[in-house]
Protein backbone atom coordinates (compact mmCIF):
# COMPACT_ATOMS: atom_id res chain seq x y z
CA UNK A 1 0.00 0.00 0.00
CA UNK A 2 2.41 2.37 1.24
CA UNK A 3 4.88 1.63 -2.65
CA UNK A 4 1.47 2.33 -3.97
CA UNK A 5 0.68 5.57 -2.99
CA UNK A 6 4.65 6.91 -2.94
CA UNK A 7 4.20 5.54 -6.78
CA UNK A 8 1.25 7.99 -7.15
CA UNK A 9 3.23 10.49 -5.92
CA UNK A 10 6.31 10.58 -8.07
CA UNK A 11 3.87 9.69 -10.77
CA UNK A 12 2.21 13.11 -10.14
CA UNK A 13 5.20 14.95 -9.75
CA UNK A 14 7.02 13.52 -12.60
CA UNK A 15 4.37 14.31 -15.01
CA UNK A 16 5.13 18.41 -14.16
CA UNK A 17 7.07 19.99 -16.98
CA UNK A 18 10.07 22.14 -15.56
CA UNK A 19 11.86 24.90 -15.24
CA UNK A 20 15.66 23.95 -14.97
CA UNK A 21 16.88 27.37 -12.68
CA UNK A 22 20.65 27.10 -12.52
CA UNK A 23 22.67 25.22 -15.29
CA UNK A 24 25.83 25.68 -17.41
CA UNK A 25 24.60 24.71 -20.62
CA UNK A 26 25.92 26.23 -23.47
CA UNK A 27 22.92 27.63 -26.10
CA UNK A 28 24.64 27.31 -28.83
CA UNK A 29 25.71 23.65 -28.36
CA UNK A 30 23.09 22.64 -25.68
CA UNK A 31 23.36 18.97 -26.56
CA UNK A 32 26.08 15.97 -26.86
CA UNK A 33 27.58 15.34 -29.66
CA UNK A 34 29.17 12.16 -28.62
CA UNK A 35 29.44 10.04 -25.66
CA UNK A 36 32.33 11.88 -24.93
CA UNK A 37 30.87 15.52 -23.80
CA UNK A 38 28.80 13.08 -21.29
CA UNK A 39 31.69 10.99 -19.85
CA UNK A 40 33.84 13.91 -19.69
CA UNK A 41 31.48 15.51 -16.89
CA UNK A 42 33.94 16.23 -14.25
CA UNK A 43 31.66 13.83 -11.79
CA UNK A 44 32.91 11.01 -13.50
CA UNK A 45 36.20 12.33 -15.06
CA UNK A 46 37.34 13.09 -10.84
CA UNK A 47 35.74 9.80 -9.52
CA UNK A 48 37.04 7.52 -12.03
CA UNK A 49 40.75 9.96 -11.06
CA UNK A 50 40.30 9.23 -7.87
CA UNK A 51 39.64 5.13 -8.45
CA UNK A 52 43.32 4.95 -9.81
CA UNK A 53 42.60 6.15 -13.95
CA UNK A 54 45.71 8.51 -14.60
CA UNK A 55 44.98 11.98 -15.07
CA UNK A 56 47.62 12.13 -18.00
CA UNK A 57 45.19 8.85 -20.06
CA UNK A 58 41.79 11.34 -18.95
CA UNK A 59 43.24 14.87 -20.33
CA UNK A 60 45.45 13.96 -23.10
CA UNK A 61 45.43 17.10 -25.95
CA UNK A 62 43.59 15.69 -29.08
CA UNK A 63 42.34 12.61 -27.92
CA UNK A 64 39.69 10.99 -29.61
CA UNK A 65 36.01 10.80 -28.20
CA UNK A 66 35.67 7.00 -28.61
CA UNK A 67 39.00 6.66 -27.54
CA UNK A 68 38.38 8.69 -24.41
CA UNK A 69 35.34 6.58 -23.33
CA UNK A 70 37.22 3.67 -24.05
CA UNK A 71 39.81 4.61 -21.65
CA UNK A 72 36.82 5.44 -18.96
CA UNK A 73 35.41 2.10 -19.76
CA UNK A 74 37.99 0.54 -17.72
CA UNK A 75 37.85 2.50 -14.36
CA UNK A 76 34.11 3.04 -13.63
CA UNK A 77 33.25 -0.54 -12.94
CA UNK A 78 35.02 0.69 -9.52
CA UNK A 79 32.21 3.58 -9.29
CA UNK A 80 29.20 1.62 -10.20
CA UNK A 81 28.09 1.89 -6.60
CA UNK A 82 27.56 5.91 -6.93
CA UNK A 83 24.82 7.94 -7.65
CA UNK A 84 26.27 9.76 -10.15
CA UNK A 85 26.75 6.28 -12.94
CA UNK A 86 23.61 5.88 -11.81
CA UNK A 87 22.39 9.44 -13.84
CA UNK A 88 24.51 7.39 -16.68
CA UNK A 89 21.95 4.59 -16.93
CA UNK A 90 19.16 6.13 -16.36
CA UNK A 91 20.19 8.32 -18.88
CA UNK A 92 20.69 5.59 -21.25
CA UNK A 93 17.13 4.34 -20.06
CA UNK A 94 14.96 7.75 -20.63
CA UNK A 95 16.97 9.67 -23.57
CA UNK A 96 18.80 6.37 -25.23
CA UNK A 97 16.42 3.89 -25.25
CA UNK A 98 18.88 1.41 -23.93
CA UNK A 99 18.44 -0.82 -20.94
CA UNK A 100 22.13 -0.90 -18.93
CA UNK A 101 23.08 -1.33 -15.32
CA UNK A 102 26.87 -1.31 -15.67
CA UNK A 103 29.50 0.46 -18.02
CA UNK A 104 32.62 -1.84 -18.25
CA UNK A 105 34.96 -2.67 -21.02
CA UNK A 106 32.56 -5.05 -22.71
CA UNK A 107 29.39 -3.15 -23.11
CA UNK A 108 30.39 0.21 -23.49
CA UNK A 109 30.84 0.29 -27.37
CA UNK A 110 27.17 -0.60 -27.34
CA UNK A 111 26.06 2.48 -25.15
CA UNK A 112 28.53 4.55 -27.37
CA UNK A 113 26.50 3.39 -30.46
CA UNK A 114 23.32 3.91 -29.89
CA UNK A 115 23.79 7.24 -27.79
CA UNK A 116 25.40 8.56 -31.21
CA UNK A 117 22.40 7.50 -33.55
CA UNK A 118 20.22 9.78 -31.14
CA UNK A 119 22.87 12.70 -31.50
CA UNK A 120 23.04 12.90 -35.02
CA UNK A 121 19.18 13.27 -34.88
CA UNK A 122 18.68 16.82 -36.16
CA UNK A 123 15.76 16.95 -33.57
CA UNK A 124 17.72 15.71 -30.64
CA UNK A 125 17.64 19.11 -28.56
CA UNK A 126 14.05 19.30 -28.99
CA UNK A 127 13.67 15.38 -28.00
CA UNK A 128 16.08 15.54 -25.00
CA UNK A 129 13.48 18.62 -22.91
CA UNK A 130 10.49 16.45 -24.14
CA UNK A 131 12.01 13.18 -22.50
CA UNK A 132 12.99 15.32 -19.81
CA UNK A 133 9.82 17.57 -19.25
CA UNK A 134 11.48 20.70 -19.69
CA UNK A 135 10.43 23.76 -20.96
CA UNK A 136 13.07 26.32 -20.27
CA UNK A 137 17.07 26.43 -19.21
CA UNK A 138 18.70 28.82 -17.00
CA UNK A 139 22.47 29.83 -18.35
CA UNK A 140 25.05 31.07 -16.65
CA UNK A 141 26.54 33.72 -19.00
CA UNK A 142 30.01 35.63 -18.77
CA UNK A 143 29.47 39.62 -17.95
CA UNK A 144 30.76 40.19 -21.20
CA UNK A 145 28.61 37.34 -23.53
CA UNK A 146 26.86 39.27 -26.65
CA UNK A 147 23.28 37.10 -25.47
CA UNK A 148 22.81 36.71 -29.21
CA UNK A 149 22.18 33.93 -31.29
CA UNK A 150 19.96 31.49 -29.28
CA UNK A 151 16.22 31.54 -27.79
CA UNK A 152 15.91 33.30 -25.24
CA UNK A 153 12.71 32.19 -24.20
CA UNK A 154 13.81 28.47 -24.18
CA UNK A 155 17.41 29.55 -22.31
CA UNK A 156 17.16 31.86 -20.27
CA UNK A 157 20.42 34.26 -19.56
CA UNK A 158 22.20 34.93 -16.38
CA UNK A 159 23.96 37.65 -15.29
CA UNK A 160 27.66 35.62 -13.96
CA UNK A 161 29.67 37.86 -11.67
CA UNK A 162 32.51 36.19 -10.24
CA UNK A 163 34.96 37.99 -12.92
CA UNK A 164 33.92 40.87 -12.23
CA UNK A 165 34.42 40.54 -7.90
CA UNK A 166 37.08 38.42 -8.31
CA UNK A 167 39.26 39.88 -11.12
CA UNK A 168 38.19 43.06 -11.94
CA UNK A 169 41.47 44.39 -11.24
CA UNK A 170 43.49 42.14 -14.11
CA UNK A 171 44.41 43.64 -17.30
CA UNK A 172 42.15 40.88 -19.01
CA UNK A 173 38.71 41.51 -16.83
CA UNK A 174 39.52 45.09 -17.26
CA UNK A 175 40.04 45.25 -21.11
CA UNK A 176 36.82 42.53 -21.34
CA UNK A 177 34.81 45.16 -19.27
CA UNK A 178 35.64 48.14 -21.06
CA UNK A 179 35.00 46.16 -24.64
CA UNK A 180 31.76 45.32 -23.59
CA UNK A 181 30.46 48.56 -22.17
CA UNK A 182 32.31 50.98 -24.07
CA UNK A 183 33.73 52.28 -20.98
CA UNK A 184 37.13 52.33 -19.14
CA UNK A 185 37.22 51.93 -15.56
CA UNK A 186 39.16 54.25 -13.41
CA UNK A 187 36.87 54.88 -10.29
CA UNK A 188 33.55 54.82 -8.45
CA UNK A 189 31.61 56.55 -10.80
CA UNK A 190 32.64 55.20 -13.83
CA UNK A 191 32.53 51.25 -12.34
CA UNK A 192 29.08 51.66 -11.56
CA UNK A 193 28.43 53.24 -14.96
CA UNK A 194 30.05 50.04 -16.55
CA UNK A 195 28.01 47.86 -14.30
CA UNK A 196 25.14 49.60 -15.11
CA UNK A 197 25.16 48.88 -18.57
CA UNK A 198 25.90 45.42 -17.88
CA UNK A 199 22.99 45.17 -16.43
CA UNK A 200 20.56 46.90 -19.10
CA UNK A 201 22.30 44.94 -21.58
CA UNK A 202 21.40 41.59 -19.83
CA UNK A 203 17.68 42.44 -18.47
CA UNK A 204 16.92 43.97 -22.06
CA UNK A 205 18.21 40.17 -23.43
CA UNK A 206 15.85 38.30 -21.08
CA UNK A 207 18.05 37.84 -18.29
CA UNK A 208 15.57 36.77 -15.26
CA UNK A 209 18.77 36.54 -12.09
CA UNK A 210 22.45 37.67 -11.32
CA UNK A 211 24.06 35.03 -9.40
CA UNK A 212 27.75 34.35 -8.15
CA UNK A 213 30.30 31.11 -6.35
CA UNK A 214 31.83 32.66 -3.27
CA UNK A 215 34.53 31.18 -1.24
CA UNK A 216 34.25 30.75 2.36
CA UNK A 217 36.40 34.02 2.95
CA UNK A 218 34.41 36.15 1.83
CA UNK A 219 32.62 39.03 3.56
CA UNK A 220 30.93 41.68 1.32
CA UNK A 221 30.96 44.63 3.70
CA UNK A 222 29.68 48.31 2.56
CA UNK A 223 32.75 49.83 1.27
CA UNK A 224 32.79 54.16 1.05
CA UNK A 225 33.90 55.64 -2.48
CA UNK A 226 37.32 56.50 -1.10
CA UNK A 227 38.04 53.31 0.50
CA UNK A 228 37.42 51.95 -3.10
CA UNK A 229 38.71 54.06 -5.07
CA UNK A 230 42.16 54.22 -2.58
CA UNK A 231 42.42 50.22 -3.13
CA UNK A 232 41.53 49.85 -7.03
CA UNK A 233 44.65 52.04 -7.22
CA UNK A 234 46.63 50.30 -4.66
CA UNK A 235 45.89 46.78 -6.51
CA UNK A 236 47.44 48.35 -10.06
CA UNK A 237 50.83 49.71 -7.82
CA UNK A 238 53.06 46.64 -6.34
CA UNK A 239 54.83 49.63 -4.48
CA UNK A 240 51.51 51.18 -2.13
CA UNK A 241 49.65 48.10 -2.67
CA UNK A 242 48.12 46.98 0.55
CA UNK A 243 46.89 43.53 1.76
CA UNK A 244 43.16 44.71 2.56
CA UNK A 245 42.91 46.36 -1.36
CA UNK A 246 41.82 43.04 -2.82
CA UNK A 247 39.08 42.30 -0.15
CA UNK A 248 37.73 46.26 -0.43
CA UNK A 249 37.93 45.93 -4.30
CA UNK A 250 35.69 42.49 -4.22
CA UNK A 251 33.23 44.20 -1.32
CA UNK A 252 32.61 47.27 -3.66
CA UNK A 253 31.95 45.51 -6.51
CA UNK A 254 29.38 43.24 -4.95
CA UNK A 255 27.96 45.29 -3.16
CA UNK A 256 27.14 47.57 -6.34
CA UNK A 257 26.07 44.31 -8.22
CA UNK A 258 23.13 43.98 -5.43
CA UNK A 259 22.45 47.57 -5.78
CA UNK A 260 21.97 47.14 -9.49
CA UNK A 261 19.88 44.08 -8.49
CA UNK A 262 17.57 46.28 -6.55
CA UNK A 263 17.19 48.74 -9.12
CA UNK A 264 16.39 46.10 -12.09
CA UNK A 265 14.54 43.66 -9.61
CA UNK A 266 16.71 41.08 -10.12
CA UNK A 267 17.30 37.93 -7.48
CA UNK A 268 21.33 37.69 -6.70
CA UNK A 269 22.27 33.86 -6.80
CA UNK A 270 24.55 33.42 -3.76
CA UNK A 271 26.09 30.03 -4.40
CA UNK A 272 28.50 29.90 -0.93
CA UNK A 273 31.30 28.09 0.36
CA UNK A 274 33.51 26.67 -2.11
CA UNK A 275 37.43 26.60 -2.34
CA UNK A 276 38.97 26.30 -5.42
CA UNK A 277 42.33 24.94 -6.11
CA UNK A 278 42.14 22.34 -3.06
CA UNK A 279 43.58 19.55 -5.06
CA UNK A 280 45.28 21.11 -7.75
CA UNK A 281 46.79 17.56 -9.25
CA UNK A 282 43.07 17.01 -9.77
CA UNK A 283 41.03 16.77 -13.11
CA UNK A 284 39.97 20.01 -14.70
CA UNK A 285 36.84 20.75 -12.26
CA UNK A 286 37.86 18.02 -9.84
CA UNK A 287 40.13 20.43 -7.49
CA UNK A 288 37.63 22.44 -5.35
CA UNK A 289 35.94 21.48 -2.09
CA UNK A 290 33.55 23.35 0.36
CA UNK A 291 35.02 24.82 3.87
CA UNK A 292 32.74 24.33 6.99
CA UNK A 293 33.97 26.96 8.37
CA UNK A 294 31.79 29.65 6.21
CA UNK A 295 28.92 30.99 7.61
CA UNK A 296 26.08 33.00 7.01
CA UNK A 297 26.51 35.57 9.60
CA UNK A 298 29.01 36.98 7.20
CA UNK A 299 26.14 38.20 4.81
CA UNK A 300 24.09 39.78 7.69
CA UNK A 301 24.47 43.48 6.35
CA UNK A 302 23.92 42.19 2.77
CA UNK A 303 20.69 40.82 3.59
CA UNK A 304 19.71 43.41 5.98
CA UNK A 305 20.97 46.60 3.79
CA UNK A 306 18.42 45.00 0.64
CA UNK A 307 15.39 43.90 1.77
CA UNK A 308 13.79 44.28 -1.83
CA UNK A 309 16.56 41.93 -3.52
CA UNK A 310 15.71 38.53 -3.55
CA UNK A 311 18.84 36.07 -2.33
CA UNK A 312 18.82 32.23 -3.57
CA UNK A 313 21.25 30.94 -1.39
CA UNK A 314 22.92 27.67 -2.14
CA UNK A 315 24.93 26.23 0.25
CA UNK A 316 28.04 23.23 -0.76
CA UNK A 317 27.90 21.12 2.59
CA UNK A 318 25.44 19.58 4.75
CA UNK A 319 26.78 21.24 7.10
CA UNK A 320 25.83 24.63 6.67
CA UNK A 321 22.31 23.66 5.34
CA UNK A 322 20.95 24.27 9.29
CA UNK A 323 21.91 27.75 8.96
CA UNK A 324 20.40 28.38 5.44
CA UNK A 325 17.25 26.89 7.01
CA UNK A 326 17.24 29.14 9.80
CA UNK A 327 17.98 32.04 8.18
CA UNK A 328 15.25 31.30 4.72
CA UNK A 329 12.99 31.26 8.80
CA UNK A 330 13.86 34.60 9.43
CA UNK A 331 14.45 36.65 6.53
CA UNK A 332 11.71 37.29 3.84
CA UNK A 333 14.50 37.54 1.39
CA UNK A 334 16.05 34.83 1.71
CA UNK A 335 15.32 31.69 -0.50
CA UNK A 336 17.02 27.84 -0.35
CA UNK A 337 17.93 26.95 -3.49
CA UNK A 338 18.74 23.11 -4.93
CA UNK A 339 21.06 21.16 -3.56
CA UNK A 340 24.71 21.59 -4.86
CA UNK A 341 27.51 19.89 -5.65
CA UNK A 342 28.74 17.68 -2.70
CA UNK A 343 25.41 17.92 -0.80
CA UNK A 344 23.89 16.65 -4.55
CA UNK A 345 23.96 13.30 -3.54
CA UNK A 346 20.19 11.41 -1.90
CA UNK A 347 21.44 11.05 1.53
CA UNK A 348 22.15 14.89 2.12
CA UNK A 349 18.80 15.40 -0.64
CA UNK A 350 16.73 13.92 2.09
CA UNK A 351 17.94 15.29 5.14
CA UNK A 352 18.47 18.15 3.57
CA UNK A 353 14.88 18.51 2.13
CA UNK A 354 12.84 17.26 5.23
CA UNK A 355 14.72 20.35 7.20
CA UNK A 356 13.72 22.86 4.29
CA UNK A 357 9.84 21.74 4.36
CA UNK A 358 9.68 21.41 8.05
CA UNK A 359 11.27 25.29 8.69
CA UNK A 360 10.61 27.26 5.57
CA UNK A 361 7.55 28.57 4.23
CA UNK A 362 7.22 26.91 1.13
CA UNK A 363 6.67 29.47 -1.00
CA UNK A 364 10.74 30.45 -0.56
CA UNK A 365 11.93 26.88 -1.47
CA UNK A 366 13.37 26.31 -4.98
CA UNK A 367 13.39 22.45 -4.93
CA UNK A 368 16.32 22.02 -7.55
CA UNK A 369 18.32 22.73 -10.15
CA UNK A 370 20.75 20.38 -12.27
CA UNK A 371 23.96 22.61 -13.04
CA UNK A 372 24.16 20.51 -15.98
CA UNK A 373 26.38 21.47 -18.73
CA UNK A 374 24.89 19.21 -21.41
CA UNK A 375 20.79 18.99 -21.64
CA UNK A 376 21.21 15.36 -21.16
CA UNK A 377 22.03 15.81 -17.33
CA UNK A 378 18.98 17.21 -16.74
CA UNK A 379 16.52 14.19 -16.70
CA UNK A 380 18.47 11.73 -14.54
CA UNK A 381 19.30 14.28 -12.05
CA UNK A 382 15.65 15.66 -11.47
CA UNK A 383 14.39 12.04 -11.84
CA UNK A 384 16.47 11.43 -8.49
CA UNK A 385 15.10 14.36 -7.11
CA UNK A 386 11.82 14.02 -7.78
CA UNK A 387 12.04 10.37 -6.41
CA UNK A 388 13.50 11.51 -2.67
CA UNK A 389 10.69 14.48 -3.00
CA UNK A 390 7.92 11.94 -3.16
CA UNK A 391 9.58 9.74 -0.60
CA UNK A 392 9.51 12.94 2.00
CA UNK A 393 6.70 14.04 0.85
CA UNK A 394 4.66 10.47 1.83
CA UNK A 395 6.57 9.94 4.99
CA UNK A 396 6.40 13.40 6.66
CA UNK A 397 3.29 14.83 5.21
CA UNK A 398 0.56 11.94 3.72
CA UNK A 399 1.71 9.48 6.92
CA UNK A 400 3.18 11.83 9.44
CA UNK A 401 0.86 14.36 9.14
CA UNK A 402 -2.23 12.98 7.95
CA UNK A 403 -2.28 14.87 4.25
CA UNK A 404 -4.48 13.85 1.56
CA UNK A 405 -1.94 12.74 -1.39
CA UNK A 406 -3.63 16.12 -3.71
CA UNK A 407 -2.31 17.97 -0.98
CA UNK A 408 1.17 16.73 -0.86
CA UNK A 409 1.11 16.80 -4.42
CA UNK A 410 0.65 20.13 -4.36
CA UNK A 411 3.53 21.06 -1.98
CA UNK A 412 5.64 18.96 -4.41
CA UNK A 413 4.40 21.02 -7.09
CA UNK A 414 4.94 24.58 -5.57
CA UNK A 415 8.65 23.63 -4.57
CA UNK A 416 9.74 22.53 -8.34
CA UNK A 417 8.02 24.76 -10.46
CA UNK A 418 5.56 27.16 -8.90
CA UNK A 419 8.90 29.10 -6.77
CA UNK A 420 10.82 29.09 -9.96
CA UNK A 421 7.65 30.59 -11.72
CA UNK A 422 7.50 33.55 -8.90
CA UNK A 423 11.31 34.16 -7.82
CA UNK A 424 12.40 34.55 -11.30
CA UNK A 425 9.43 35.49 -12.61
CA UNK A 426 9.15 33.45 -16.10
Amino acid sequence: MSQHARDRLFGAIDELVLIDPHTHVNPHAPASSTLADILGYHYYTELAHSAGMPKDRIEEPGLDPREKVGRLAEYLDRIDNTVQLSWLFEMSRTLFDVEIDRFTRGNWETLYDAAQKKFASPDWENEVLKRSKVEKVFLTNDFDDPLEGFDANRYVPCLRTDDLVFHLSTAKVHVRLAKATGIEVGDASSLRQAIGKLFEHFVKKGARACAISLPPRFTPDQVDVAAFEKAFRGLANETTRTSNDAERVESFVFWTLAEMCDAHKLPFDLMIGVNRAVYPQGVHQGMDLYDSRVSLIQYRALFNAFPNVTFPISVLAPTSNQELVSYAWIFPNVVTNGHWWYSNIPCHIANDLRARLEAVPKTKQIGYYSDAYKLEFIQPKFAMYKRILADVLFEEFVVGRKWGEERAIGLGRTILRGNVERVFDV
